[in-house]
């Protein structure tokens, strides 16, 4: 069968193998690729790895010698790298990518005819979700492979009781390759589908391997603890099962300023409404919106009796959005109204308290300054409840959300906003809707124990698990005595072991039937408990400041350096063979929240990063790194008008914009905005065209045309081109030169009544371009030199004028901003620059009309 090759590169084998022992996983995946063309060729290696999973190896394999990653902390790992980047050289990387997955990427140049294998291991605690623990592998080969296999191993003490597989991308066909058995305390799954089973159809060369491989099982439980002893080190797993659940008082703090208007709010409505289905007949329950004001539905809570559900989803209902947001207001009221149920017995003293907030903005009235909403919250709250915060969206604040979780015993969660976020705020509330027992402590002999993971927990809820695990002092020490205290529907703090008559609370190292397991190869139990602490520790980060913040920070990176994980704190390190000289790719664990693709783009622009481009209503910006300064203009023509941007004779690259105005013609308006609505971007010579709109992206060779939308991710690579789609967000091209445009999409509020959806266009290294560069952007990327004489009030008293002296012109200019969109798509980030009036007449060549043309190429 013939596979696809890929620009002649050709991925033969791809295989993961997952081993968990005890609920943990330790992954590898190896892919081998052969250059089958005759030129030397770029290979790209890229996973989707879970957010929870740590990188602890990678290797790459060229002709028969292996170069090997080492991890390092990140600012010796970035120097490295950043010195490797301004030789212009490639580098692997990890990037946050989906809602549950980031990236790794790494690309290498292998020579015509040669092989190359790419090694990758990481490392992950299975968590306990509804009853089952979750291993979750993504799948993207991106071509058919000849040897395609996914093999997984478990291993648990405690004996499997159920094993489930099943994939997203799997057909009624496909079920049949899924091969699993399990028996006592082994279980294993295999999938091995051959070429014509990848195949979308019977002679096409497309795959259908494309999306997520899910395993999930669970173990026998005779007593609802598990405690395994290995080599010094212990990890105990506890999760009673059959226990009554308790009643909870649930608030929740609904953020209805006007943002939220629209989709947002029917999305939370419709959750609520499924939400008050769920919530049972002895729980209490209120509702608190805040906008500008904060409301409330009852001024106490209220049990959820079958009339005042009624009554509740006539409440929900009817809600709207307007506003601005007192964040701070609405999280003090729920608790207060909290404190208030009791103080006056209103709820049953053995029950969980629960705050559930959403938001999808930052703090704008009353308090609004994050750092002191959280004193004042965790000051109200002193332990006594948990609190969940939901963010919605891009617009929150996600540390401080996630900060004023944890130093409240909760969590913060992020709320996409696609069409399932209803469902993810179900999911949400599903997980933390059946508490079994509060106030929950694991104690261990404290002279035997030398180091402990987090062993209080202020909830326990159903169909998950707790997990402590720690270091002994006398590490042959093979059995020890838990304590395991918790606050359940009937019983005060009970004693757990008593409960469940185990006669004694002693656990033993697990044996079989031939030996008594200590494990010394596989030091799984001390990697688990090394990866909970930094976990822990990391968590702690957050929240903390100053000096206890710089310990942690030293104790997790020296865990992380010691056990090899690549956190957020380390980055790996791969030396690349080069022909003359050694060639770094990095390896980095994203903090929530950075685009780690912009950083890169950074690091690889001159160290005066050329800002040549054009955004917003047209406004160009020609950066002048010798003055530090930058000179602005805008053109000001019809829509429809198609400008030419850029025109290289030499190289055959040429860019054009087309204009497109408001939706609606502004009669009274003398000048319309006018924004860049299509551009084309050709290379005569690779006989390339790349048209663009908000969109749809359409690469033309020849007569050949493959149209992507901007919900697609893509990679793209072909002789002297790389396209990189960034979902939603950006699009990078870089051509044969090395020279690469950035076109970044600005999508405006659906409803808007006059804007459309936008692109503006940035030039790196556009020094690849040839000297007879022109165009209303190309001509700039000569060195321009200017002087600024005598500086005066000008009409408006916060926007000075000047006379600028350039092209031997006097120009009268105005001192202003523009905005740069490129690592901040959304609000941008202001650029002070010299504006020129009048479509930059004495500025650029000639007048603007003559670099008007007739069509996009």
């Amino acid at each position: 069968g013939n596979t696809a090759v890929v620009n002649g590169i050709e991925i033969y084998s791809m295989k993961i193998d997952s081993k968990v022992t005890s609920r943990f996983a330790h992954n590898v995946i190896t892919s081998r690729a052969v250059n089958r063309g005759n030129v030397a060729k770029e290979v790209f290696f890229d996973v989707e790895l879970p957010k929870t999973a740590f990188i602890t190896n990678f290797s790459m394999t060229i002709d028969g010698v292996t170069y090997p990653g080492t991890i390092k902390e990140k600012e010796a790992a970035k120097k490295q790298y950043e010195k490797a980047v301004s030789r212009g050289q490639t580098a692997g990387l990890v990037k946050a990518s989906g809602r549950k997955t980031e990236k790794f990427t790494v690309s290498v140049n292998i020579k015509a005819a040669s092989k190359v294998t790419f090694e990758l291991t990481y490392e992950e605690l299975l968590k306990r979700h509804f009853g089952k623990y979750e291993m979750f592998i993504k799948v993207k080969p991106k071509q058919l492979v000849k040897d395609f296999e996914i093999e997984v191993d478990i291993f648990e003490p405690q004996g499997i009781a159920e094993l489930e597989a099943e994939g997203t991308f799997i057909t009624n066909e496909l079920q049949n390759t899924i091969k699993k058995t399990f028996s006592g305390k082994k279980g294993h799954i295999s999938f091995k589908p051959t070429l014509d089973q990848q195949r979308t159809c019977a002679n096409c060369s497309q795959t259908v391997l494309d999306g997520d491989f899910t395993v999930r099982y669970d173990v026998k439980r005779t007593t609802p603890d598990n405690l395994q002893i290995v080599n010094g080190y212990f990890v105990h797993f506890f999760a009673p099962t059959n226990l009554p659940n308790l009643s909870k008082n649930i608030i929740f703090v609904l953020d209805t300023s006007g943002s939220m208007s629209g989709r947002e709010l029917e999305q939370t409505k419709e959750a609520m409404l499924k939400i008050l289905d769920d919530i049972k007949e002895d729980d209490f329950f209120n509702f608190i919106l805040f906008d500008s004001e904060i409301s409330v539905w009852k001024e106490t809570l209220i049990r959820a009796s079958p009339e005042n559900l009624d009554e509740a989803r006539k409440f929900v209902r009817q809600i709207s959005a307007q506003g601005l947001t007192n964040l701070h207001g609405g999280l003090m009221r729920g608790i207060d109204i909290l404190n208030a149920a009791h103080e006056q017995n209103l709820v049953p003293k053995r029950s969980a308290s629960i705050i559930i907030m959403l938001t999808d903005g930052q703090p704008n009235v009353g308090i609004s300054n994050t750092h002191e909403i959280e004193e004042a919250v965790k000051k109200a709250i002193d332990g006594r409840y948990t609190l969940y915060n939901l963010g919605f969206g891009s617009g929150v604040d996600y540390g401080f959300l996630e900060r004023m979780a944890l130093e409240n015993k909760g969590l913060a969660r992020r709320i996409y906003p696609d069409s399932d976020a209803a469902l993810q705020l179900q999911g949400f509330y599903d997980e933390v809707s059946n508490p079994m027992l509060i106030d929950v402590e694991l104690k261990y002999p404290e002279n035997e124990i030398s180091d402990l993971t987090t062993n209080s927990f202020k909830h326990f809820y159903d169909g998950s698990e707790i997990v402590v695990a720690g270091r002994f002092v006398d590490s042959n020490q093979n059995h020890l005595s838990v304590d395991v205290r918790g606050e359940g529907v009937s019983m005060d703090f009970f004693d757990l072991c008593k409960l469940h008559n185990i006669s004694e609370c002693f656990f033993y190292l697990y044996c079989d039937e031939q030996k008594c397991h200590v494990n010394v190869e596989n030091r799984y139990i001390e990697r688990l408990w090394a990866y909970l602490t930094i976990e822990q520790l990391l968590e702690k980060r957050i929240t903390a400041t100053g000096e206890e913040k710089e310990n942690l920070t030293a104790q997790a990176l020296a865990l992380s350096l010691m056990y090899k994980f690549v956190t957020p704190l380390t980055s790996m390190v791969v030396t690349k063979p080069e022909e003359d000289d050694n060639e770094e790719g990095i390896a980095d664990k994203p903090t929530e929240g950075i685009d780690i693709f912009t950083i890169v783009l950074y690091l690889r622009s001159q160290k005066h990063p050329d800002r040549i481009s054009v955004d917003g209503d047209p406004h160009f910006i020609i950066s002048v790194p010798q003055k530090k300064d930058a000179i602005c203009f805008n053109i000001n023509e019809n829509p429809g008008m198609i400008l030419n941007l850029i025109n290289d004779p030499v190289t055959g690259i040429t860019v054009n914009g087309q204009l497109i105005g408001d939706k609606r013609e502004n009669s009274d308006a003398k000048i319309q905005n006018s924004y860049f609505g299509k551009l084309g971007i050709a290379n005569k010579h690779l006989d390339v065209k790349l048209t663009v709109t908000p969109e749809t992206i359409t690469i033309q060779n020849g007569d050949e045309k493959t149209v992507f939308t901007w919900l697609d991710s893509v990679t793209l690579q072909q002789e002297g081109l790389t396209l990189i789609i960034n979902r939603k967000k950006n699009l990078v091209l870089s051509m044969g030169s090395g020279v690469s445009f950035v076109v970044v999409l600005h999508q405006v509020w659906k409803k808007h009544p006059l804007h459309q959806d936008f692109l503006g266009l940035y030039t790196l290294k556009s020094d690849k371009l040839s000297e007879q560069t022109h165009g209303l952007l190309g001509q700039f990327f000569q060195p321009i030199d200017f002087t600024i004489l005598e500086i005066h009030p000008g009409s408006d008293p916060k926007k000075p004028d000047a006379t600028m002296v350039v092209k031997n012109n006097e120009l009268t200019v105005t001192r202003g901003w523009q905005k740069d969109y490129r690592r901040d798509p959304k609000h941008g980030i202001d650029i002070p620059c010299w504006f020129v009036h009048d479509n930059g007449a004495g500025l650029i060549d000639g007048v603007h009309t003559d670099y008007i043309v007739s069509s996009l190429f």
